[in-house]
């Protein structure tokens, strides 16, 4: 990811609904979501949903596909880990200490169930 995708992913980030949109897609996992299932549970109507969908599918943090008559949305991974190894690139400046809550944050989640361990 260079700078400029990095800035539009910010910036597709940098408002509420679409921030709310992205966790709850994160946290339904590859399936995805319906926008109507979005929409609910984010609190908006089904065209505010269906405005902040687009602005983060431009900005590549979420994709949709068909099923059927539906469109399902979800978290686009690679690119949110690429923003994430974005900014956490260069952090330790040889103290790797700086890093490690960040390490450990995502290193608690279990991945084939979904829970986070707790120490």
């Amino acid at each position: 990811m260079d700078e400029r995708q990095a800035l539009a992913a910010f910036a597709a980030l940098a408002q509420e609904h679409r921030l709310r949109l992205v966790r709850a897609l994160v946290t339904a996992g590859p399936a995805g979501l319906a926008s109507g299932v979005l929409a609910d549970a984010v609190g908006v109507s089904a065209a505010t949903v269906s405005h902040h969908l687009k602005e983060l599918s431009h900005a590549g943090l979420v994709a949709s596909r068909r099923e059927g008559r539906s469109i399902l949305y979800s978290a686009a991974y690679p690119a949110l880990s690429d923003l994430i190894a974005f900014l956490m690139r260069d952090c330790c400046q040889g103290h790797p200490a700086v890093c490690a809550p960040v390490v450990a944050a995502l290193s608690t989640c279990d991945c084939a169930t979904g829970e986070i361990a707790h120490a």
